[in-house]
């Protein structure tokens, strides 16, 4: 039986992986600052949990085979790119890959995942081509997360180049799915629509951040895991790009989401924080796995919004 330990394992892709692991025989041991709570506390994802401010120096609590370092102080648009929270989103993340990779170096984990993100790519025109992971250089990410992550995958590279530990890095695309953020502040976009549109009276009007014509690519959870845990088991090197190759702007993701829900619903476009115009990046190495994002869009908000829908009525909002 492999063992496993997963940091950030109370967060939304953090648990799924752990159920993922065990799933497929793993022991697996759960690492986060918080507890978990609520449904992602059932059924119990974990053999081991342990509480762990990971900004400190730490010791791996127990030897494992593989290490997916997922801890990260993080959020959608509302909380990456509005400048309130740059300092501390550097810091701490820069404090938690530092440590993490370390103690993984130190303990001779064989194999070690870290989650970074398409952040790291510069803000792109809706049509340009296709950028590869290579082009993340010369870097010009469009916000302090994507300069950390650009930095931490550099860090755990250089670490696999002086010990016994090999690296596997991916570049997450925006994530959604049951189970995830979807209020207080650090929800991404899939989330934030589907519980604007929950709360939202048929024939309603909710509020929407920009004009509508930013695009992106959203990847639905389950898909990410089969890539996560492909990508950890191949003899692909260095940054890999994980995600969908379907481009939703963001007046589509509003009508799919209302579609989804059965509701008439106008929106009224309000300034605020939008991040990128659009990002366009290349799968071909994780195609070359055999990967392909199983999941369209509209399929996956038809798996997500009844969960958030239920959380909403549950808080009578």
């Amino acid at each position: 039986m492999k063992r496993a330990i997963v940091t950030g394992a109370s967060g939304f892709v953090g648990h799924h992986l752990c159920r993922y692991l065990r799933r497929r025989g793993y022991w697996v041991y759960g690492i986060d600052i918080k507890p978990l709570a609520g449904e992602r506390a059932e059924p119990w994802p974990y053999d081991m949990f342990s509480l762990m401010d990971l900004r400190k120096p730490f010791n791996l609590p127990v030897k494992c085979d593989e290490l997916y370092a997922l801890a990260a102080d993080m959020g959608g648009a509302g909380y990456v790119c509005t400048g309130q929270n740059d300092a501390q989103i550097m810091r701490n993340n820069a404090l938690i890959n530092a440590q993490t990779i370390h103690a993984a170096a130190e303990a001779g984990v064989p194999r070690y995942f870290f989650s970074s993100s398409v952040c790291v790519y510069r803000d792109m025109r809706p049509g340009e081509p296709e950028l590869t992971e290579d082009d993340a250089y010369p870097a010009n990410p469009h916000n302090e997360y994507g300069w950390e992550k650009l930095y931490a995958e550099r860090m755990a590279l250089a670490y696999t180049r002086h010990s016994d530990t090999q690296v596997r890095i991916a570049r997450f695309q925006n994530t959604y799915g049951p189970e995830c953020t979807w209020t207080g502040g650090r929800e991404k976009a899939p989330a934030a629509t589907c519980r604007k549109v929950a709360e939202a009276r048929d024939g309603g009007t909710i509020e929407v951040w920009g004009d509508g014509t930013a695009i992106r690519s959203y990847t639905y959870i389950d898909d990410l895991l089969e890539g996560i845990y492909l990508l950890m088991h191949s003899d692909l090197e260095g940054p890999v790009n994980v995600g969908s190759s379907q481009q939703v702007s963001v007046g589509e993701l509003v009508a799919t989401v209302a579609q989804v829900a059965g509701k008439e619903i106008d929106v009224e476009y309000v300034e605020g924080p939008v991040g990128v115009q659009a990002r366009n990046f290349s799968r071909a190495r994780i195609r070359s796995l055999g990967w392909e994002a199983k999941t369209s869009f509209r399929e996956g908000i038809a798996l997500t919004y009844p969960w958030i829908e239920a959380q909403v009525n549950r808080s009578g909002a």
